[in-house]
């Protein structure tokens, strides 16, 4: 222990210090190797954290943008075959409305064909009616099923053909329609065979003429059809899960479709004038 003198008024006077406090205020104060241990594991923990949050982000973003893009496609695709079954009318002399369901390889392709008043002229000679077709193709070089729309503004003696198509959903892995009578839901709607139509069918009456009050579409989209199939050591692509797909589904009611059954359940001014003049010879032959 060290002694230190301290002069007080002229007198000398001496103190006993600890060597602790002698080193303190001889010597700076820094960290000891245990605080820079610690101080040091606590950086790289914040620093790992950040790290993997920076990690989850991007594969958060990479999963969730495929997906944006296919939910507004198929949001658009079912906006527009909505409008244009809202305005659904007669498709011909012959077919009101016909809906088929069909099945390529594994995928659910159904096939619908009508007439719409939701059309816009475009060229001269042109009216409101238009004559349209959705159906399911596949594309021979990506191997995907795009959903197509076909429309003819021109009344032609084929209305199952002639006009132009446009894509409207990329990536389709199903397409189903189904419609409803009033009372319950059908697979399919009309007779697509014309050599079957006029003949007794075991198929209910209702479904088989006229429009239907309602369909219901459900529209089923690759979750992500950007997704590659990685190779293994032998250069191979390995077969992958596959995802589930995003189902997209609504119901669409037909305006026109009381009004088309009325038409057609009203006697015409021929029929009229008939039964008027048979209904007065009787009584002139009295």
């Amino acid at each position: 222990m060290k002694r230190h003198s301290i002069q007080v008024g002229g007198a000398r006077r001496s103190r006993c210090l600890s060597p602790r406090a002698a080193k303190v205020g001889n010597s700076r104060v820094g960290f000891t190797l245990i605080e820079v241990m610690i101080s040091s594991a606590l950086m790289a923990l914040i620093l790992v954290s950040a790290y993997m949050c920076l990690g989850a982000g991007f594969a958060a973003q990479k999963m969730i943008e495929p997906r944006t893009e296919i939910i507004q496609n198929a949001r658009v695709a079912l906006g527009l075959i909505s409008a244009d079954l809202r305005a659904a009318c007669p498709l011909s002399d012959t077919d009101d409305f016909l809906g088929m369901t069909r099945t390529v390889g594994d995928v659910q392709a159904d096939n619908l064909d009508f007439a719409t008043h939701n059309y816009t002229p475009r060229r001269p000679h042109e009216g409101d009616f238009c004559q349209e077709s959705l159906y399911l193709d596949e594309d021979p070089e990506s191997g995907q099923f795009i959903l197509w729309r076909r429309r003819n503004p021109t009344i032609a003696l084929d209305a199952l053909a002639g006009g132009m198509k446009e894509e409207l959903a990329r990536g389709v892995v199903g397409l189903k329609f189904e419609y409803f009578d009033g009372l319950d839901w059908y697979a399919s709607w009309g007779e697509v065979d014309p050599k079957k139509r006029g003949q007794p069918s075991a198929r209910d009456a209702g479904n088989l003429t006229g429009l239907p009050e309602a369909v219901r579409i459900t529209l089923r989209m690759d979750s992500n059809p950007k997704k590659k199939q990685p190779a293994n050591a032998a250069g191979t692509t390995e077969a992958l899960k596959p995802e589930p797909p995003l189902v997209f589904q609504t119901v669409v009611r037909l305006n026109l479709a009381e009004a088309a059954a009325e038409a057609a359940n009203a006697p015409s001014a021929d029929s009229t004038g008939s039964d008027s003049t048979s209904g007065q010879t009787p009584g002139n032959g009295q």
